[in-house]
């Protein structure tokens, strides 16, 4: 079986992520051929050169679109003969149809990647591509229902978690010096500072725990400008709230914290909540797009009210009153992740996909 995967590039995100731990399982499997093409040369998972696996470039020289991909990445597949093309975004989805259609490869799609509670103009795109689709592959229901994706040939794999990615991680002392963290409690969010993720509504809660207690620290972890935030915070609240920017090592960051969250304006399945679950630490996340998924509200964490800096106030100060309960919310996400979330069942899953198309055309 030879497998093309079509992807922009490998920065740091959740579905990057997920696709390299995908090449890394399939690239143990005998008689297996991999080719990954990328538009960009942006690759921040570096392990990906260690992987039997041909990286091709057809690099887009326009910001947006650029219809010489189309004739690019047709001529790679002529060359390549892959017996399927897997396509992981939007454009690559759309670029991908002339050499699927001619070349009469099947093509698996897993541009679904979120749950937005409003769709925006790039809706077009998925619905351009999904009559040539022979799977259309989301990370939650969530997704396949806000983008009314043709059930018929469609199906719900989730995230894969690594637990090898979170064993051996530094000690907790050594990384709370290293940021210079030394209250009692932490509670963190990871996630990038851009129009999809709600920090105006975790600092607010932030400052409404400070007011009440000032054991806490609060750490915010990602790339994007972070400047419009923090002029939200009064001066005496910034020694206890901290802008650690983007990190490579956000597993041992996270495993200081006493408490995740994620409050966002539509997830499919986030990776920053699976990666805090697999480290037994109890969630508080915004209930929309598929985190009511991975969350047992009342059990491994909160479902919060969107925007309600209110709710996820409460919710951190009764876990912080409670730490015991606090443990056991963490100890049953673990559970979770470990039940629906491995990483064997999503490449177990993915490999159950690619031997039923390629059955179809057979037949």
């Amino acid at each position: 079986m030879r497998i093309l995967f079509f992807i922009e590039n490998l920065r740091s995100g959740g579905k990057e992520r997920r696709l390299v731990e995908l090449l890394k399982r399939l690239s143990t499997i005998e008689n297996m051929t991999l080719d990954l093409v990328l538009t960009k040369r942006e690759i921040h998972y570096k392990e990906i050169h260690e992987l039997p696996v041909t990286i091709h470039y057809v690099e887009r020289k326009y910001l947006k679109k650029d219809p010489r991909i189309f004739f690019l990445f047709f001529k790679l597949v002529k060359q390549i003969k892959p017996d399927l093309i897997h396509v992981w975004g939007n454009m690559v989805a759309v670029y991908a149809i002339p050499a699927k259609v001619l070349f009469r490869i099947p093509m698996i799609n897993s541009q679904i990647t979120n749950a937005p509670q409003e769709l925006s103009k790039g809706f077009f795109n998925h619905r351009l591509t999904f009559p040539f689709s022979d799977k259309i592959v989301a990370n939650s229901y969530a997704g396949l229902n806000i983008y009314q994706a043709p059930l018929h040939k469609s199906q719900v794999i989730y995230n894969g978690f690594n637990f090898e990615r979170v064993r051996n991680l530094p000690n907790s002392d050594l990384v709370r010096k290293r940021f210079s963290i030394y209250g009692k409690y932490v509670i963190g969010m990871i996630a990038t500072f851009s129009d999809k993720k709600d920090y105006n509504t975790f600092i607010k809660a932030a400052i409404e725990v400070l007011i009440q207690r000032k054991d806490v620290t609060f750490i915010c972890v990602g790339s994007g400008d972070d400047s419009v935030i923090r002029a939200m915070i009064p001066t005496e609240f910034l020694p206890n709230i901290r802008f650690l920017g983007k990190q490579d090592d956000v597993e041992s960051i996270m495993s200081i914290c006493d408490i995740g969250v994620l409050c966002t304006y539509g997830e499919g399945i986030s990776n920053a909540l699976l990666e805090f679950a697999s480290l037994g630490k109890p969630i508080l996340a915004s209930n929309n797009g598929g985190t009511p998924e991975l969350i047992e509200d009342g059990k491994s964490g909160y479902l919060l009210k969107p925007f309600s800096s209110d709710d996820l106030t409460s919710r951190e100060m009764e876990l912080l009153n409670d730490c015991d309960f606090a443990k056991e919310m963490g100890a049953r996400g673990k559970e979770i992740v470990q039940q629906k979330f491995g990483i064997d069942q999503m490449t177990t899953n993915f490999l159950q996909v690619y031997k039923e198309c390629l059955k179809k055309i057979v037949e």
